[in-house]
């Protein structure tokens, strides 16, 4: 089974509500057709580098999740299809992309376990 990440952006003009909806429909679509979803953030607004479709922001978010790869075109399609979707892209990791992912979930854990540690304290 292999391990992918996608990240999508959408569109600034959603409410909290829509975009969440949005990103549920997602996350539902990997998990019923046999995706296990490993990891999941949040990027929240973010200034985008160009405009896309007059837009200047977009809603980041990412899924990292294991397959065998028979579903990627269509969740691509989907994407591809979804109004409300600005761009999005969808890679293969390798074994070191898979591990630094992991380092990078794991330090950040550890600081937020520190910070919470240092204000109790």
């Amino acid at each position: 089974m292999n391990q992918y990440e996608t990240v999508f952006i959408l569109t600034p003009v959603l409410s909290d509500e829509q975009m969440k909806e949005a990103v549920k429909k997602y996350e539902d679509y990997l998990i019923n057709n046999g995706a296990e979803i490993v990891h999941r953030e949040d990027w929240g607004l973010r200034k985008l580098v160009y405009s896309i479709q007059k837009k200047t922001t977009g809603f980041y978010h990412l899924f990292e999740f294991k397959n065998d790869g028979q579903l990627i075109a269509d969740l691509e399609l989907k994407l591809k299809r979804d109004e409300c979707v600005l761009r999005f892209l969808t890679v293969k990791l390798d074994k070191h992309a898979i591990a630094y992912n992991e380092k990078k979930r794991k330090a950040k854990k550890d600081a937020i376990k520190a910070d919470k540690e240092e204000k109790e304290a």
